[in-house]
């Protein structure tokens, strides 16, 4: 038997919808508003302290807090070889709630995004054991080596909201979002968050494969 290929340690899979709400679609944009507002005070730009769970001050900047959770995880591995499960599931359940706000506003989903249930949106990320997982030096760099993957998101970002306006389109007269439209919209969301989970959130040392799928 084939050995079934290894899982990445950031997933991102979404329920297709066999109906979707013509009215709701059309007024998405404003529909969208007050949750994408708590969203924007929640990660806005700010001078933000981390402070990690032995009471020590690891970061502060004025980047918002996803810079600053990150900034604080490159500096909680490098120096302590640790990556606290407390603040590992602030920032997964940060990303989920992400997601969701962008599943909603690209019309892969009519539930309107919840700050704590998943919905028709799973995302997981693998906790990592720093001793053996990780290379407490690595997160130096990842930034870097992924640009290859920045010049790809940005064309696949800019394709994933031309297709989000077909789809919109479509679902006005069908009631449907076209399953390969909604494929690889989602496929370029998973692709994004794998390089974020790389890069960003450092969960994984392995490198974001260059797939949709």
């Amino acid at each position: 038997m084939a050995a079934q290929p290894e899982s990445y340690a950031a997933r991102l899979n979404v329920d297709y919808p066999e109906r979707l709400n013509r009215f709701t679609t059309f007024f998405r944009v404003i529909w969208i508003i007050p949750i994408a507002i708590i969203l924007i005070l929640l990660t806005a730009t700010g001078n933000d302290t981390v402070v990690s769970n032995t009471g020590d001050q690891v970061a502060r900047g004025g980047g918002g807090l996803s810079v600053g959770l990150g900034l604080a995880t490159l500096l909680m591995i490098v120096i302590r070889a640790r990556y606290p499960r407390w603040w590992f599931d602030f920032a997964q359940e940060l990303t989920r709630f992400e997601t969701r706000v962008v599943a909603y506003i690209l019309l892969l989903t009519d539930q309107y995004p919840s700050t704590v249930d998943a919905q028709s949106v799973h995302l997981d990320f693998d906790y990592p054991d720093v001793a053996r997982d990780l290379n407490r030096w690595l997160p130096l760099v990842k930034w870097l080596l992924a640009i290859p993957h920045y010049v790809v998101l940005v064309v696949l970002l800019l394709a994933a909201i031309v297709v989000a306006v077909i789809a919109w389109f479509a679902i006005l007269v069908t009631g449907r979002y076209p399953r390969g439209l909604f494929d690889f919209v989602v496929g370029v969301l998973r692709w994004s968050l794998r390089v974020c989970a790389y890069a960003f959130l450092l969960v994984t040392d392995r490198y974001p494969p260059f797939s949709l799928s």
